[in-house]
């Protein structure tokens, strides 16, 4: 796969995405759960709060690429700040 241009970070997000996408279907199976409304005042499953997660994280991290010049793990750590805010409130 040397077209592809895979680096281990790259591939190390690819596997956090599958991993979280087992670890929620596991969780949906084994304790299902209601919808529950939050400061969006929409109804919102533990899936749909990840993929808002993720969606978030994604813009997150290119705004931080594109407007600043600090490490990049800053971004990474606003990301993770987003994603508790996100499951707690949303």
């Amino acid at each position: 796969m040397e077209w592809m241009a895979w680096t281990w970070p790259t591939a190390a997000f690819f596997a956090v995405i599958a991993i979280l996408l087992i670890v929620f279907s596991i969780l949906a199976i084994r304790w299902p759960e209601t919808p529950r409304t939050g400061v969006l005042r929409i109804e919102t499953t533990r899936g749909d709060r990840l993929f808002i997660t993720l969606l978030g994280s994604a813009f997150i991290n290119l705004a931080w690429l594109g407007l600043s010049d600090a490490s990049q793990w800053w971004g990474l750590a606003l990301s993770l700040v987003w994603a508790a805010a996100v499951f707690r409130w949303v």
